[in-house]
């Protein structure tokens, strides 16, 4: 099987010596070099964390997915059990990847990123949710109607629920656009380090590292100036 499109690397090891060595390391390098054996892909860069299995705070995974989804690259791990045995913290990983989702090596059965899986079954679960939430909503109209509650009066208490869950929604677009933009924030930095800082040079320097926006369009002058704000209020 070919495989096309861009890569990060995440490699783990469980000491320092390990990681000094490259015992354990090689190992993991192999079979992600035999795994993208063939077609045409770009592995964008590499982590190595010496970090053990059962700690969560990854700072280099961390780097990784943010990367990744810089990129719109997949990240691709040599083992499940070199990022970890908890089926938590996967499912964590996998929801921050970004679009691309992550690939484990070991499983070489598996269609498509692995993480597409798994992200799908959490949106079943939030669409069941979204359902529930939706018919409890309509009984709890239904028995305010029936009650005598005069429904879209500004001052009812219907009103004044659904005028809260407005902001509570618009505060977490706000939110993901925030973290979304947190993420380019690093590349800027290099950007500007280059001596690029105004708003046209940063579009440009972004359009040429082929890198995209969230929408997959090439980056102008008004884009940054956009992301700059919105990460600013991260």
């Amino acid at each position: 099987m070919e495989h096309t499109g861009k890569y990060v690397a995440y490699y783990r090891v469980s000491t320092d010596k390990q990681k000094r060595t490259g015992l354990g390391l090689g190992a993991q390098e192999e079979v992600v070099r035999n795994y993208l054996n063939g077609g045409d892909w770009k592995l964008v860069t590499t982590f190595t964390e010496r970090e053990s299995g059962k700690h969560n705070d990854r700072p280099e995974l961390r780097k990784a997915l943010g990367l990744c989804r810089v990129h719109n690259a997949t990240l691709i791990v040599a083992k499940l059990d070199r990022l970890s045995r908890n089926a938590q913290f996967l499912k964590t990983v996998v929801n921050e990847s970004g679009e691309a989702g992550v690939v484990f090596c070991d499983l070489p059965k598996t269609e498509g990123p692995t993480g597409k899986f798994l992200i799908g079954m959490m949106a079943e679960v939030a669409e069941l949710e979204a359902g529930l939430i939706s018919q409890r909503t309509k009984a709890a109209l239904a028995v305010a109607k029936k009650n005598g509650t005069v429904l879209g009066r500004p001052n009812s208490d219907i009103y004044k629920y659904a005028k809260s869950g407005g902001k509570a929604s618009a505060a977490a677009s706000r939110a993901r656009t925030a973290k979304r933009a947190a993420n380019f924030l690093p590349v800027i930095e290099a950007i500007r380090a280059e001596g690029k800082t105004s708003l046209r040079q940063i579009a440009t320097a972004l359009n040429e590292r082929g890198i995209t926006t969230t929408r997959g369009a090439a980056w102008t002058s008004v884009q940054v100036l956009r992301l700059l704000k919105a990460g600013a209020a991260a």
